[in-house]
């Protein structure tokens, strides 16, 4: 009893080592959920992480004790504390997060819907033909699933939301799925959060691409840029839009006052638009028109006035 006592007690104080070690060397943990996830499945992600990151599991008390013990030297990894509950484990790496978690993701495994089982996703049953014998029609009636006879087997009408996210699967529901030869669950390591270099925050971060991120930062700085506007406030922001509607007030006001400055010069000797090109050319033509009306009754009161009707 005591050479077992002795062991067990040498392996508690290997992992507390071991983890003790793995928290002072990667500055960088994904905080994952192993649920329904098998050895042979763990083991194949292992293989698949070698030498980009390292997978601890363990007790959640030990993992507490380990953490609370190392944060007497750094004080950040107290943040891990709150999400250690349920059945959870760490990926240690040095490298690139989204690598990592695509490589974890690949080694999730399809499975079929248990009864009992509680959903992770919706499920839905696709329209079309079943491969069901024709008898069968009634047991698609006890779920609510239109259907009709098509070359003597069952054909579904419409997509079936069978069951929904969250919602525990039905005896009749997963015999469906079942009969249907659909498996519309995955299983393996799920991410949760990630520590990284102190900092916590949600796994999902990862999905980003880096035009999603330069788009949000876009909006951003267009909205301080509005804001900064709207109040009168200069801010980097806002500052070249100040300076572009300046030099559009000064334009103006240079052209009304007809007063040269360099600026307006340049754009004078960019020439002029085609409708102001234009527009002198049809004055032109229209100019001597004008004349034209002017000297004709000119000529008539010369003619009136030199014959008149008593001479």
């Amino acid at each position: 009893m005591a050479g077992a006592e002795g062991s067990k007690q040498a392996k508690k104080q290997a992992y507390f080592t071991k983890l003790i070690e793995l928290l002072e060397e990667y500055p960088k943990i994904i905080i994952v959920g192993a649920d329904h996830v098998g050895s042979n499945q763990m083991q194949k992600i292992r293989v698949a992480l070698r030498g980009k990151a390292v997978i601890l599991m363990g007790k959640n008390t030990m993992i507490r004790k380990a953490i609370r013990g190392q944060a007497q030297k750094n004080p950040a990894l107290e943040a891990l504390l709150p999400y250690v509950w349920g059945n959870i484990g760490f990926v240690f790496t040095k490298g690139d997060l989204s690598e990592i978690k695509k490589i974890i993701m690949d080694h999730r495994v399809a499975a079929p819907a248990k009864a009992g089982a509680i959903a992770p996703n919706d499920v839905v049953v696709p329209a079309g033909n079943t491969g069901m014998e024709p008898t069968q029609t009634s047991f698609l009636q006890a779920l609510n699933i239109a259907s009709k006879i098509t070359k003597g087997q069952i054909e579904i009408i419409n997509d079936v939301q069978l069951v929904a996210k969250g919602e525990k699967v039905g005896t009749s529901e997963a015999t469906l799925l079942q009969k249907l030869g659909i498996k519309p669950f995955t299983y393996g390591l799920s991410l949760s959060n990630v520590y990284d270099n102190g900092s916590i925050y949600d796994a999902k971060v990862l999905d980003l691409t880096d035009a999603d991120i330069i788009a949000k930062f876009q909006k951003g700085v267009k909205n301080v840029a509005c804001v900064s506007l709207a109040i009168n406030y200069p801010t980097v922001a806002s500052v070249p839009h100040s300076l572009v509607r300046g030099m559009k007030n000064v334009l103006s006001v240079a052209i009304a006052i007809d007063y040269p400055i360099a600026a307006l010069e340049k754009l004078k000797s960019a020439g002029p638009a085609p409708a102001a090109a234009a527009a002198p050319a049809a004055q032109e033509k229209a100019a001597p028109k004008k004349e034209e009306k002017k000297e004709e009754p000119k000529e008539e009161e010369d003619e009136d006035m030199g014959f008149g009707l008593f001479d």
